[in-house]
């Protein structure tokens, strides 16, 4: 790993970010961390930043080498607010950029995918991270942790299909590692936990864990869709319902290495997340 200049951290209150930041800051690189309050960080340099206020994108960027690019939450459409900023972010000097997208979103598919297109033409550094569906999902602010706080239910139309949750540690571990390895890893890097589980599975080892029942209830595409439309914009409740019926057919039912491959260690259970975070 190579010291490197002033990493801007979009995000940087955000699940991925926070810990982004935090780990690059214990290496010892300089970060400017990004947020709509411009929230204060111990260690970091905190910078106002809003998508949708361009006004606020050159303080940003000043004195920036690097960024790591957390997409507008609930757009259906984030290339149409991230595009002009990735092309002020090049003539600005950034070198390296690293874009969070998702597993379920292939180069050139739906929303982020648009944006995952575009970034090795803008940019001769680059990475595009695609997790798997986050282990914290279940710990943290996310629907389901407060359903399994509240009621002790899961809710989805994801069936039986499987998922290789992935830890969002272990996702910040490899955004650092992109952000400040010598060599940029110049492509998509689809990241994994260490098994596939079905929800089935997830209620079964927070059951265990908690000591509390959780359940998985089992809705239809339609079901999932509408009750997330009191949570989210309808077409984002659509393409998120979307995700679920993908699941259900199997398209999250893969594992990968990238985590032990780029960071050296085995990527880390639920189980171990669980115990570390909710007894």
């Amino acid at each position: 790993m190579t010291a490197t200049g002033t990493t801007l951290v979009i995000g940087a209150t955000g699940t991925t970010g926070s810990r982004t930041a935090a780990r690059l800051m214990a290496g010892g690189h300089r970060v400017k961390a990004a947020s709509r309050r411009a929230t204060s960080i111990p260690g970091a340099e905190p910078v106002l930043f809003d998508w949708y206020d361009p006004a606020t994108h050159a303080a940003a960027l000043d004195g920036v080498d690097r960024v790591y690019l957390i997409p507008p939450v609930g757009e259906s459409d984030p290339a149409v607010v991230m595009l002009p900023f990735l092309h002020r972010a090049r003539t600005a000097g950034v070198q390296r950029a690293v874009l969070l997208s998702s597993s379920a979103i292939p180069e050139g598919g739906p929303a982020v995918g648009t944006v995952h297109q575009a970034l090795p033409d803008l940019f001769q550094q680059w990475a595009v991270l695609r997790p798997s569906w986050f282990m914290q999902n279940f710990t943290d602010t996310h629907a389901h942790a407060l359903s399994i706080r509240e009621d002790g239910i899961i809710w989805t139309a994801t069936d039986s299909g499987r998922v290789g949750f992935v830890d969002a540690e272990d996702i910040a571990a490899v955004a650092v590692h992109a952000l400040t390895d010598e060599h940029a890893p110049n492509t998509d890097l689809v990241l994994t936990g260490p098994e596939a589980l079905s929800y089935d599975d997830v209620a079964t080892i927070l059951t265990e864990v908690t000591g509390r029942p959780v359940v998985h209830r089992k809705l239809s595409y339609e079901q999932l869709r509408d009750r997330l439309t009191a949570l989210v914009p309808v077409e984002f409740a659509a393409i998120l319902a979307g995700l679920d019926r993908a699941i259900a057919e199997g398209a999250e039912d893969r594992l990968t290495d990238t985590v032990q491959r780029l960071i050296g260690r085995p990527a880390r259970t639920l189980r171990a997340l669980c115990e570390r975070e909710m007894r």
